[in-house]
């Protein structure tokens, strides 16, 4: 039996994804590694350490399941998107990698999104953000000149365990989509932008779409990693285009919600499509000829993590008590406030919010507290917000001419069934599960099978690999009461926006 492999080089680890031509998963397995933040404000990696913790975890799939290096038929590659990597002509690499996360290059997005205006957003879909890679490149050539003379080659973090794979220093039409200089609407580096911002042409990686074979694993990579020689690799994709492979966001009306600690929406669209004012980020799809959409929220989880540590001691000693999850307790809680918390409505910007509001000042609220309101209301108003906040994203979307038929939620929210409810009651749509919910690297391993012609389009093999499981019907009453809520929601950040720069001065 043939089976495909999924590589996600993530933030905190190296994840091995072993399944076989049905999409059943054998084995994964993930190795971790050190994330180093030499100064405030910033995140590095060692691309050794991706490397290192990529064999261990080839090597323990590989010896979990029992599965012969020659049955696995092809390999395929995800991971955080947008870290630079740089390399100088002797194929090593210059200085640790600067990842998604690093705010270091504030000035520099400044500067690109002051001198491009919106032609950065019509060539790109996305304004310039402080984790895209090209701020990152401007933040070397301006601060580490000689490094930034040295370099031969950027590349992605996925695609340097691709380059340590195979020898070939290439990307994908998605991860690159995330660099502010990719001509995101006819898939290919943007010249354009390339010149304006003084980056030489000659550093760009090729670029392939994702489903396309990059290279053959070396005699040295098998070696390393136990896979045979000659294996296919794929070009893969970015976290978040893999992600929606493997949720089998592959077709319009289809709509795929990642309830982690950030929260993420994310739709595939047959056009290419871009909101004007940036507050979307529009990439190329991991389906060649396609594009996806998505908005990004950054405290979903996060919200009720908040409240689990900060005003949920009760249920946590309770949780360990009994043996159960605290978060079933809130939940459990929750269940007791009816639908909209009698007049309480949450603002999930715990951190800053990046969808539909890019704004680091704003910060979390309850509005319209009262005497009636206990717990129950305030726990179940925090699951309300972050669907808001969700549904911000959806408006969005909506507003592009996109429709939707069906939703399926994925990551840690995805295990309440009340949150599934309440979600599904807020886009008032159907909310499905998946059967695997393995993420990205699913997703890649699902690319794998298409590079290697085991299906003749992606489509196809998420016909046959990927399966929903359990539906929640949404409330067509329950949907229009949470739309008035959400109207009310959706004035409270205009309302506030002067108030929490305000408040930001003062602390």
């Amino acid at each position: 039996m043939p089976y495909y492999l999924g590589i996600d080089v993530g933030t905190t680890g190296s994840k091995a994804l072993l399944v076989d031509e049905r999409g059943r998963v054998v084995a994964s397995h993930t190795t971790e590694y050190p994330l180093y933040t030499p100064r405030v404000g910033w995140t590095e990696q060692n691309p050794e350490d991706w490397w290192s913790a990529t064999v261990k975890s080839i090597r323990a799939v590989l010896e979990k399941s029992g599965v012969k290096p020659e049955e696995v038929e092809g390999v395929g590659l995800t991971g955080q998107m947008h870290g630079l990597v740089m390399l100088d002509r002797e194929r090593r690499v210059i200085r640790p990698a600067i990842l998604w996360n690093d705010q270091r290059t504030g000035e520099e997005a400044e500067y690109i999104n002051a001198k491009l205006g919106d032609r950065i957003i019509e060539i790109t879909g996305n304004i310039a953000h402080t984790g895209f890679t090209a701020p990152k490149l401007l933040w070397v050539k301006r601060h580490e000149p000689a490094n930034f003379e040295r370099m031969w080659k950027f590349m992605l973090p996925k695609d340097y365990v691709g380059f340590r794979l195979t020898g070939e220093v290439k990307t994908d039409v998605n991860d690159a989509s995330g660099t502010s200089l990719f001509d995101v609407k006819n898939r290919r580096w943007s010249l354009e932008l390339v010149e304006e911002l003084s980056v030489p042409a000659e550093a760009l990686p090729d670029v392939l779409e994702s489903p396309e074979v990059r290279g053959e694993v070396t005699a040295e990579a098998s070696g390393e990693t136990g896979l045979r020689k000659g294996t296919p690799v794929v070009a893969g994709a970015g976290d978040q285009g893999a992600a929606g492979v493997g949720a089998g966001v592959v077709e319009e009306g289809i709509v795929s919600v990642n309830i982690g600690t950030s929260g993420v929406v994310f739709t595939h669209s047959d056009v290419y499509r871009y909101d004007p004012k940036g507050r979307l980020h529009a990439f190329c799809h991991a389906v060649p000829g396609a594009w996806h959409l998505m908005g990004v929220m950054l405290s979903a989880g996060g919200s009720l993590r908040w409240f689990r540590d900060k005003l949920g001691q009760l249920e946590r000693g309770l949780a360990d008590l009994i043996g159960v999850d605290p978060y079933d307790l809130l939940c459990r809680e929750a269940e007791q406030a009816p639908p909209g918390s009698e007049g309480l409505i949450f603002l999930p910007y715990l951190a800053g919010e990046r969808t539909p509001h890019a704004d680091p000042y704003a910060r979390g609220v309850f509005f319209g507290l009262s005497l009636k309101h206990g717990r129950a209301h305030m726990v179940r108003a925090v699951l309300e917000g972050v669907c808001y906040g969700l549904r911000d994203s959806l408006e969005l979307m909506l507003a592009l001419g996109l429709k939707v038929r069906e939703v399926r939620v994925l990551g840690g929210g995805a295990r309440s069934l009340l949150w599934r409810k309440i979600l599904a009651d807020v886009f008032g749509a159907d909310v499905y599960t998946m059967e695997v919910d393995e993420g990205s690297s699913f997703g890649a391993a699902i690319l794998a099978s298409v590079g290697t012609k085991a299906y003749a389009t992606v489509r196809d093999a998420v016909r046959s690999m990927v399966r929903t499981r359990d539906v929640v019907k949404h409330d067509p009453a329950n949907h229009e009461l949470y739309s008035r809520y959400y109207a009310l929601y959706r004035d409270l950040y205009p309302a506030l926006k002067n108030l929490y720069r305000r408040l930001a001065e003062l602390v």
